[in-house]
């Protein structure tokens, strides 16, 4: 073989290990524990028949106990402009909830299941307390910023009644999707 062979088949052959050294590792992506989180995101909400709805904002900060368990705090505020025989008005309303959330993986794609605690309040909503269910789906775009999309389902306490079955019946659906970063 001559020089330029032997050094054509050596950088062909050295492709591959080069690729494969520039692929970040898995475990550089994702919070530590003791890191923190912020995340903002779009949200919307509906009844359980998807008849009505809101749109809104959505802000999470969250403390991370272990490398894949986060708890923290969500604040969001919704707008719904409803039409009906005796609404004719644009409402604002907000919930506020602490929330803990369980990560399956510790690669750049990481799903979640968790659940949140808190209280609804404002315009065309009855304020009241609920419990929710959530899952979701973590991609991180590099070690610290990620991607997020996530599904709620509410169960909303009332004080005329306390029964799981009446719970359920009113409960809703929230969705958000946005971006998060840790430091």
């Amino acid at each position: 073989m001559n020089k330029i062979t032997s050094t054509a088949l050596l950088l062909i052959c050295a492709l591959p290990v080069a690729a494969f050294a520039q692929q970040p590792s898995t475990s550089n992506f994702g919070p530590s524990a003791g890191d923190r989180e912020f995340s903002i995101s779009g949200t919307g909400s509906s009844d359980r028949d998807f008849k009505m709805g809101s749109f809104g904002i959505t802000g999470d900060y969250g403390w991370y106990q272990s490398d894949q368990t986060v708890w923290g705090i969500r604040q969001s505020v919704n707008y719904a402009n409803i039409r009906g025989e005796s609404l004719r008005d644009d409402f604002w309303n907000g919930s506020t909830r602490g929330y803990g959330n369980y990560h399956f993986s510790t690669g750049p794609t990481r799903p979640f299941v968790g659940g949140s605690l808190g209280f609804i309040y404002g315009d065309g909503v009855k304020n009241s307390g609920f419990a929710g269910l959530e899952t979701g789906l973590k991609h991180y775009l590099n070690s610290t910023t990620y991607f997020l999309g996530r599904v709620e389902y509410q169960f909303f306490f009332s004080k005329e009644r306390r029964e799981f079955d009446d719970s359920f019946k009113d409960g809703a659906w929230a969705y958000t999707l946005g971006l998060g970063y840790n430091f």
